[in-house]
């Protein structure tokens, strides 16, 4: 059975588009590399006698479109949870009103500052996903 890469060595990025694994034992970098090409991730390691290094090519254009695609759904269910948490906290304020004293008007002010983090938190949803576009799209 393969044993995980992080059970063997330590796995560091010191730049965007490059990976260097360094085994803790130098005498299993030969087997690593071998099983590194042998997958299917599509990269050439380059084994210099104490650690492999693998090189990942940028995004071509196609790749930056599904990862806009994955960041837009991310951002999706994040909004989706916000509204459930609205949903559940309006829920909480109405079974105030049932079983205690609570008079409408404080309901309604609260209702209306629960509305107002939605819209705030959305709204810092929304921005997160802007950046984060600009910066996938970036080449």
């Amino acid at each position: 059975m393969p044993t995980p890469v992080t059970q063997l060595a330590s796995v560091k990025s010191p730049e965007a588009h490059l990976l260097v694994v360094e085994p803790w034992d130098k005498q299993i970098l030969s087997e690593m590399a071998k099983a590194i090409q042998a997958s299917d991730l599509g990269i050439t390691p380059s084994n210099d006698g104490s650690v492999i290094r693998l090189p990942f090519p940028p995004p071509t254009e196609e790749r930056r479109k599904e990862l806009v695609k994955q960041c837009r759904r991310i951002a999706e269910d994040a909004k989706v949870a916000l509204r459930n948490e609205r949903r559940d906290a309006n829920t909480k304020l109405e079974r105030l009103i049932k079983e205690e004293d609570v008079s409408k008007d404080e309901v309604h002010r609260a209702e209306e500052q629960i509305q107002k983090l939605t819209d705030k938190h959305v709204e810092s949803v929304d921005a997160a996903l802007k950046r984060k576009e600009e910066e996938v799209m970036e080449v």
